[in-house]
């Protein structure tokens, strides 16, 4: 491999998929992927790996030069994202001044930073410094990896991921309140990895009192990656006796109400652990999910995954607030009338080829996945 625009997407490739490893555990920050290389006779080889650490520091950068120490002298860098040039109240150094000091000669860089205190700064720095910098290797790739970082960002609010689940007919529930097993068992553990690299897991209010769900990561190994629980629960209906208000001091438990919704239901919630935030009214008396993302995004919640139900979805589609869908279609039937999972209004939206993308489609155990992403 010796094109050397080959060499720097295989590099950033490394970057990108060791990025992935956070994603899930560094908000406010994105998570980024790092690799630092040095030449030898037979070519590149890797120095050290990085990527932001838990709680968003240290970033991806200053992780791999801490583990390259003097081998990242006449290196290259790699890295997801335009290296941070600026100072923070958290302390530390910005990751500009960590790739100035540690003796690289080169950065190769997917994307620059919209963030106003960034912007290319990061970039000018390196190369004021006399650094080679190039940018925009695998920017698509990278746009995607960061997309909930740039939504917050760019737009106020996190990315939202909506999965539904629905068996062979097309029904994500039956006609009474039993919760309905739908997904295959691989395919529900590649679900728990999904949660595992989001900031939260949101739900409808009705999917809660109907199923009663834990919402956790259930993986060997897992269970601290458990993101937040947001409920979508207009008028405080959550019950004091849920599974998710019981284990409220293991996960935390977000519930978001209107700002009509009665007081005496908030403080018992409240003293169960349960924090209670409220938002307007949307024209069609359901909660305003405009103004619940953005004030998610005012927490610091980049990345939101919910599970549905089949009414939020289609509201969060046709809002323009879905990002990426994920449908799976299980093998089984459920045999008789029930909660239809993809309804009109989502349906024509996933078919629409100036709306959402099929990206990939494929098996998981004896599942079918369908994994939408939004243009734009």
């Amino acid at each position: 491999m010796t094109d050397p625009s080959a060499v720097d997407r295989a590099f950033m490739r490394q970057a990108l998929a060791y990025g992935a490893r956070g994603l899930g555990t560094t908000s406010t920050n994105p998570s980024v992927g790092a690799i630092i290389t040095r030449e030898t006779p037979d070519g590149p080889v890797v120095v050290a790996r990085g990527h932001t650490q838990p709680g968003g520091r240290p970033h991806g950068e200053a992780h791999a030069f801490s583990r390259a120490g003097a081998g990242s002298m006449g290196g290259t860098l790699y890295v997801t994202l335009e290296p941070c040039a600026h100072r923070s109240v958290r302390g530390g150094i910005p990751c500009v001044e960590h790739t100035i000091l540690s003796g690289v000669k080169r950065v190769v860089s997917a994307m620059s930073d919209p963030n106003p205190f960034i912007a290319g700064l990061g970039h000018a720095l390196l190369r004021t410094a006399g650094i080679d910098v190039t940018v925009g290797v695998l920017e698509d790739e990278a746009r995607r990896a960061h997309r909930g970082y740039l939504s917050r960002i760019t737009l106020g609010r996190p990315m939202v991921t909506f999965k539904i689940a629905r068996t062979a007919d097309g029904y994500a529930g039956g006609p009474g309140p039993t919760p309905l097993a739908i997904s295959d068992p691989l395919a529900g553990r590649w679900v728990h990895l999904q949660r595992a690299h989001h900031d939260a897991i949101m739900l409808g209010i009705a999917s809660v009192l109907s199923d009663d769900p834990q919402l956790t990561v259930r993986l060997p190994g897992m269970a601290a990656r458990s993101p937040i629980r947001v409920i979508l629960d207009t008028h405080l209906r959550l019950p004091l006796t849920s599974k998710l208000v019981r284990s409220a001091g293991a996960v935390p438990v977000w519930v978001i109400a209107s700002e009509t919704a009665p007081i005496e239901p908030e403080a018992a919630l409240v003293a169960a652990g349960v924090e209670v935030m409220r938002v307007s009214l949307a024209p069609d008396g359901h909660l305003d999910l405009a103004e619940a993302l953005k004030l998610l995004g005012t927490r610091g919640i980049t990345r939101v995954f919910s599970e549905g139900g089949p009414r939020v979805g289609e509201k969060l589609v046709l809002a323009g607030l879905a990002d990426e869908v994920i449908v799976s279609t299980a093998s089984k039937t459920l045999g008789q009338p029930g909660v239809v999972a993809v309804r009109p209004g989502l349906a024509a939206a996933l078919a629409d080829p100036d709306l959402y993308a099929l990206v990939e489609a494929g098996p998981i155990g004896q599942d079918r996945f369908e994994h939408f992403v939004r243009r734009g």
